[in-house]
């Protein structure tokens, strides 16, 4: 599905309004988008090349707005509670973008669950190096995040390495890991697959 076919489909389901999970949060509406001259710059000062396919989207249709799930992230943006908020480089969540992302195929590198016990100070010190460890942001390097699903669901889409313009859901708080996006006989998606994917299904319900 190309740009202006999306921003047709966007328009017959911001009219109709068909109910899709976390819809309601942005009625199918997109924000206004950004110049090429915000893009350079947040790739200049991340050393990085975003995908085409989402470098149009956000300069031609909108900077993020409707989307799957609870919809897309502005450039730079992730949740923050029931809002949005600016996310920085190595701030112990996001990664270094310039880095490969280090995954090619689905990672869950679990490591031992803390068990409860009575001395909860200990208990809580296990539970923190379970975190470092397994939300160590290394395992995100080359990647930004671009959707909430809820619950600390989140989807990512790859900048930097091998996978580089493919989407990725992180699934960590349910200790599944993290895994690729795939659709339809498809082993990857990119960021417009994905994207025209949700509004295909969206637009099927009018």
């Amino acid at each position: 599905m190309d740009i202006e076919l999306i921003r047709d489909a966007l328009e017959r389901c911001r009219i109709a309004q068909p109910q899709l999970f976390g819809s309601d949060s942005h009625e199918f509406k997109l924000n206004t988008p950004v110049d090429e001259s915000v893009v350079t710059q947040f790739e200049a000062e991340h050393d990085i090349k975003l995908p085409d396919d989402y470098r149009r989207f956000v300069t031609e249709l909108g900077n993020g707005g409707a989307g799957p799930f609870y919809g897309v992230f502005k450039l730079g943006e992730m949740d923050n509670s029931f809002r949005h908020k600016r996310w920085k480089e190595r701030d112990g969540f996001i990664g270094v973008l310039a880095r490969p992302f280090p995954h090619t195929k689905p990672w869950n590198d679990l490591p031992p669950y803390p068990e409860e016990q009575d001395d909860e100070d200990a208990y809580e010190a296990e539970l923190d190096a379970f975190d470092e460890v397994y939300w160590n942001s290394e395992h995100v390097n080359g990647a930004i995040p671009i959707c909430h699903q809820g619950c600390a669901y989140r989807n990512w889409l790859i900048v930097t390495g091998p996978e580089a313009g493919n989407v990725w859901e992180d699934l960590r708080v349910d200790h599944k890991g993290l895994v690729p996006v795939e659709l339809k006989r498809k082993h990857r998606a990119s960021f417009l697959e994905w994207y025209s994917d949700w509004l295909t299904d969206a637009a099927a319900q009018i």
